[in-house]
């Protein structure tokens, strides 16, 4: 990074070129060591001299460059941003039209029409080299066509808050779908904290997470232990649909469960416990609150393949060893918090991946190794709802 206040704004040059050499700086200097969003918000502060509307053309195709995967690695960076702006981009862009005016004539054309307008053709695996991987009843190009488009910012309208988030969008003018019985879809990027200034109406949560409370199911009195919690998102809905529940959160990172604490208070829950254990280690008995839980939830570190369209960077970076990594890792976390299940007991298996081995895999540990009858599983698609796509299984403890 440069000193702070450096110039990036070069005098006798059009926009479109500024923000082009700030997007090319951008993606030279960034390795992919932290979520790229933080690297965007430390670059925009070392250029203060950039506007909001500068801030977020530029972001704009720094994304556009990385959401197109693997494609076209060898090719000069400016083409690859230029041709992420094309594929990504449905309608006519201003900038495209500058470099590539006969190239924005085309825009709304479908990703196949596009690629081979300019002498590419459409190979989903060039893009998502990992398809041999996806789990079962994965699409292979609508998947992949789908990190093209940015998802959607959805919230979960907490209990009887629904009404009070409808009139307040509505009064503001912000366009919004209802998306499920308690479920808003708006425009990424929408500032709720300004809109929605109450926190305790909604919480912002992914179509497909808040799908995932469909399987829960607890029952007042239950003892439920989250055990990778991280910031409390599948505690908090698990608490909406029965607060009448003794709840357990775990996580092995400090900073999460402080996240998770402030986030509970800001919810209105205070009757719980949280601890920081290390799962992929064998559980002392002293570490937990009881020895035996009627639900637990594994909402499992992994990949995170399914929520690429947000953080395309993630696909970009990604290395196919990393697959069997995190597979190893769930199946160490399952073989540890199992046995603390009740017999009867409901243990449900969750990740935002579309890896078989991090799922279909997975589950098939859960039933030979841990004593589990699975009863349901498989993908909540979201690639063609503009949502996250994950996968749950639902399984029982064995008498």
């Amino acid at each position: 990074m440069e000193a702070r206040k450096a110039k990036l704004i070069f005098a006798g040059m059009t926009r479109w070129e500024n923000y082009m050499i700030a997007a090319e700086k951008i993606i030279g200097g960034y390795e992919g060591r932290m979520p790229l969003h933080h690297y965007l918000k430390a670059f925009f502060k070392e250029h203060p001299q950039m506007g909001s509307r500068d801030r977020r053309r530029v972001q704009q195709l720094v994304y556009h460059y990385f959401r197109l995967g693997h494609w076209g690695s060898s090719r000069e960076l400016r083409e690859r941003v230029l041709t992420g702006t094309f594929l990504c981009e449905q309608s006519p862009d201003e900038l495209l039209a500058f470099f590539r005016p006969e190239w924005n004539e085309q825009i709304d054309a479908s990703p196949e029409k596009k690629l081979a307008f300019i002498g590419g053709e459409w190979n989903a695996e060039e893009i998502f080299p990992f398809l041999r991987h996806l789990s079962r009843g994965i699409d292979p190009d609508a998947f992949v066509q789908a990190h093209f488009r940015q998802p959607k910012l959805f919230l979960r309208a907490r209990p009887g808050k629904l009404p009070s988030i409808v009139q307040s969008l509505q009064t503001a003018g912000v366009p919004f779908e209802q998306a499920g019985t308690n479920t808003i879809a708006l425009p990424n990027g929408t500032k709720t904290e300004t809109l929605l200034p109450e926190k305790r109406w909604y919480e912002v949560q992914d179509l497909s997470s808040q799908e995932t409370g469909l399987r829960f199911h607890p029952k007042a009195g239950e003892y439920w232990w989250d055990c990778c919690a991280a910031s409390g998102g599948k505690s908090i809905l698990l608490h909406d649909l029965q607060p009448d529940i003794h709840l357990f959160t775990s996580d092995i990172r400090p900073v999460i469960l402080e996240n998770l604490r402030k986030r509970f208070a800001e919810a209105g829950i205070r009757d719980y416990t949280a601890r920081v254990i290390d799962l992929a280690a064998p559980i002392a008995n002293n570490a937990l609150p009881r020895q035996t839980f009627n639900g637990i939830i594994l909402d499992a570190p992994c990949s995170g393949s399914g929520t690429w369209g947000r953080t395309p960077e993630n696909l970009y970076y990604f290395r196919e060893e990393q697959i069997a990594e995190y597979a190893a890792l769930q199946k160490k976390i399952a073989r540890n918090v199992t046995p603390r299940l009740q017999p009867g007991g409901t243990f449900i298996y969750i990740t935002c991946s579309v890896f078989r081995e991090e799922n279909e895999e997975a589950v098939a540990f859960l039933e030979k190794e841990c004593g589990l009858k699975i009863m349901e599983s498989g993908i909540i698609s979201g690639y063609e709802r503009n949502a996250d796509t994950m996968f749950v299984a639902v399984g029982k403890k064995m008498d």
